[in-house]
């Protein structure tokens, strides 16, 4: 249930010393749209929750790629008692041939500086400072695509702390929240509709992008692939 020092009446601010000086954007860029690309379904494995419908509207798709999947994992299950929590990062795309937008996550960052018990994680400034010079750092050419935090023993869903936070810090359409509980291995995201509404209870699957030759490495219990693996074709996108 992860949380942040600020003060939830208020829109945020983040940085040393004040506002103009911030070096965190926390509000959408006016007018910004994703560049064109070619979704990768083909050679991604799709897993889906329980808590899906058929026919339902949200603002992207999510492909995880493996090693983006594993780190995330690792970190995850460093910490069976506490909630840990970080960084998605990756690319921002629409479908040249259907319009369609998705994201690709490639990487993830663990926050660092944040305070964190058996039922809250808190992002502080410094938490949210640091990701985003590791972000300029190590992945200058990539967008930040979201978060992911863990609830130990406590399920997959969103607080409301949860969703202030994603509201506040990730409120770009396409940003996605993830939550692992790492006990039992249930996973799953949470993706905004295409009218911008966001369910905390209603958790989605996403497209494991599995390379030609390879496993799925997916173990979450509560997701079910909707093809076995051998049937997925090609490689991963690099």
């Amino acid at each position: 249930m992860a949380q942040d020092l600020a003060d939830p009446g208020r829109a945020p601010t983040a940085g040393g010393a004040g506002a103009g000086e911030s070096r965190i954007r926390l509000l959408p860029a006016e007018g910004r749209t994703p560049l064109n690309g070619r979704m990768p379904t083909p050679r991604a494995l799709r897993w889906r929750s329980d808590r899906e419908s058929e026919g339902e509207q949200r603002a992207v798709s999510v492909f995880f790629a493996p090693r983006a999947y594993v780190r995330v994992c690792a970190h995850a299950g460093s910490d069976l008692d506490n909630e840990v929590g970080g960084a998605l990062v990756g690319r921002w795309r629409a479908d040249s041939t259907t319009g369609r937008q998705y994201v690709v996550v490639e990487a993830a960052i663990r926050a660092q500086h944040t305070r964190h018990g058996s039922a809250f994680l808190t992002f502080t400034t410094e938490s949210l400072v640091a990701l985003h010079d590791e972000m300029e750092r190590r992945y200058p050419t990539k967008e930040l695509v979201g978060w992911y935090h863990t609830h130990p023993r406590m399920g997959v869903f969103l607080s409301g702390y949860d969703v202030w936070l994603h509201q506040h810090f990730f409120p770009e359409p396409w940003q996605v929240a993830l939550v692992i509980e790492p006990y039992t291995r249930l996973g799953g995201f949470f993706i905004r509709e295409v009218d911008g509404r966001l369910n905390p209870h209603r958790y989605v699957g996403f497209y494991e992008l599995v390379p030609r030759g390879s496993s799925s490495l997916v173990y979450w219990q509560n997701l079910e692939p909707e093809l076995k693996v051998e049937q997925v074709e090609g490689g991963m996108q690099s």
